[in-house]
């Protein structure tokens, strides 16, 4: 039986060539997580732009599919991007994928979508796997909102990355958070998020999703710490975060105290004054106090 070969989609636009870059979600582990449009997308496409040739080449001998591979990964990607752009412009059709789930997200890609994005260039996006958001469905944390945030720093930076996040959450925001962790840094990232969101929050880790060995560990920040002391994690590891509880005063007690700063003293002046009491970033504290002088003058 003949294959019928991808058609890409119309859009209703004018793009300023015939190519297209397609951009196409791969399992993220169980090779059966893939669509039939993206396996069409795939062999029509003519090259495949890929994080590792290895992985991808995997995937494609498993459903038969022989193309030609470009790595396209986060040491080449500015150079090798006029060149693709040359290639679109000329009428080709390339498809981008990464080593496990949707391209672009915490994966090299953003520099060429954007830069075919500068050219008019037609781009379509082809849905599929994505580990956070499985993650965030297994977890029995509150799915919504959430936020996804990639891989955490290594460091020192690490510590200051989280320090921001309460701060923001201090300030009113309450999601679930969603990283990419490596297994090896897993615990120092639980340790250090005990330091800073405290030990009894609600947080869950996902490990090797959708393969033979998924595991989803759920309890508080400390249990987790104490389950991967004694099983010390393998494969790959999405780490989420619960929003802070209810009872959590951190945004009321911040307000009250610019409350009772903005009465005394300029925006600018009050948030100064707060940032160094509460140990919060000064442009966090500003902007709370200048939504809250905004409020004053409105009622």
């Amino acid at each position: 039986m003949s294959e019928k070969p991808y058609t890409p989609p119309d859009h209703g636009t004018s793009p300023s060539s015939t190519g297209q870059l397609m951009l196409v979600a791969t399992p993220v582990g169980n090779l059966a997580d893939i669509s039939q449009r993206a396996l069409d997308a795939l062999r029509a496409a003519d090259a495949i732009l890929c994080e590792d040739t290895r992985v991808t080449t995997k995937l494609l001998r498993h459903y038969g599919i022989s193309n030609q591979l470009i790595p396209l990964h986060d040491h080449n990607e500015q150079d090798r991007t006029p060149s693709l752009i040359d290639r679109l412009h000329q009428g080709q059709r390339l498809a981008l994928v990464s080593d496990a789930g949707t391209p672009i997200v915490s994966d090299p890609g953003y520099r060429l979508v954007r830069a075919a994005q500068d050219e008019h260039i037609a781009i379509t996006s082809l849905p599929g796997a994505n580990a956070a958001v499985t993650a965030l469905t297994l977890s029995g944390l509150p799915p919504i909102p959430f936020m996804f945030l990639g891989f955490p720093p290594r460091g020192e930076a690490r510590r200051q990355h989280f320090a921001a996040l309460r701060a923001v959450e201090q300030a009113g925001l309450a999601a679930t958070l969603i990283w990419y962790e490596s297994p090896h840094r897993l615990l120092e990232t639980l340790k250090t998020q005990e330091q800073v969101f405290g030990a009894d929050r609600p947080a869950a880790v996902g490990r090797e999703l959708t393969k033979n060995f998924e595991e989803m560990v759920r309890g508080t920040v400390a249990e987790l710490i104490a389950h991967f002391e004694e099983t010390p994690p393998r494969g790959e590891i999405t780490l989420l975060l619960s929003p802070p509880a209810e009872e959590d005063t951190g945004a009321q007690e911040l307000d009250q105290v610019l409350q009772d700063a903005l009465k005394n003293h300029s925006v600018k002046d009050a948030a100064a004054l707060v940032a160094g009491i509460v140990n919060l970033p000064k442009r966090t504290v500003y902007n709370r106090a200048l939504e809250l002088a905004r409020q004053n003058r409105t009622d």
